[in-house]
């Protein structure tokens, strides 16, 4: 094992938008070498809104953490995942503990990076938006403004699922709640999800998150999105179709 510090670099890899292959990866290469090139054909590395960010499982710490960087197009179960141990020990962050719960066989050795270049490329890989196109720059500073004001939606007992925008829909977004709130479905209580899709244009990015925000907390969501999941007698009990688009009005 080489007492050098390895140099990590995340690459951003996005498909053609409107194709229906792919999905955008967030892939890391270390050396030059793609990591998960050779290891693992079963499905995409992690997906940059999980891996990057403010406190994202990249971000080493003095306490081991164990990261998911690819998983299997058919789940996890079906075919397997790549997970990593991710410490900082000194001035080193150390990649350890590969393992594939699908397999016995996974072959890759540990990696050591220097902490200050390690933080750094995380920290720019987690700011770099360059490769967004504006459905998905749309999605995320939504995303951001709905959970900085959680107590707007709270009001119509509604909680913020997610943001989405996917490659093959690039003048689109869905945006998914919970009602009454995500526990409900750990506390086995009756609970629903509602999807909204919402179009997106070519103007500013931050003015229309801005506008969908303020929609979105002004009335109840809930009134202009369908059902996409939950308790199918809880909706027809508060009277929505399923699956529907909107609450049948009496």
């Amino acid at each position: 094992m080489t007492t050098e510090p390895q140099r990590l670099s995340l690459r951003v890899v996005v498909p053609p938008l409107g194709s229906r292959q792919g999905t955008v990866e967030c892939r890391p290469v270390v050396d030059g070498r793609d990591v998960l090139a050779n290891v693992f054909d079963e499905g995409p590395a992690g997906d940059p809104r999980y891996l990057l960010g403010p406190d994202a499982p990249l971000r080493a710490t003095d306490t081991p953490r164990e990261v998911r960087l690819a998983e299997a197009e058919c789940t996890e179960g079906c075919c397997g995942a790549v997970y990593v141990t991710i410490k900082r020990e000194g001035r080193r962050v150390i990649w350890s503990g590969w393992r594939n719960p699908d397999a016995d066989d996974l072959d890759l050795p540990e990696f050591r990076f220097d902490v200050e270049e390690y933080e750094a490329e995380v920290g720019r890989a987690s700011t770099d938006h360059g490769w967004e196109w504006p459905a998905r720059t749309v999605a995320r500073l939504l995303e951001e403004r709905l959970r900085g004001h959680a107590d707007l939606l709270a009001a119509w007992e509604c909680e913020l699922g997610a943001v989405s925008a996917w490659h093959w829909e690039p003048d689109r977004i869905n945006v998914f709640l919970f009602h009454p709130r995500r526990s409900a479905i750990r506390e086995g209580r009756p609970w629903l999800q509602f999807r909204m899709t919402l179009p997106v244009s070519g103007d500013d990015p931050a003015g229309q998150a801005d506008r969908l925000a303020a929609r979105l907390t002004a009335e109840d969501p809930c009134e202009i999105a369908e059902v996409s999941g939950g308790s199918q007698e809880f909706a027809r009990r508060l009277g929505y179709s399923w699956p529907g688009p909107r609450r049948r009005r009496a």
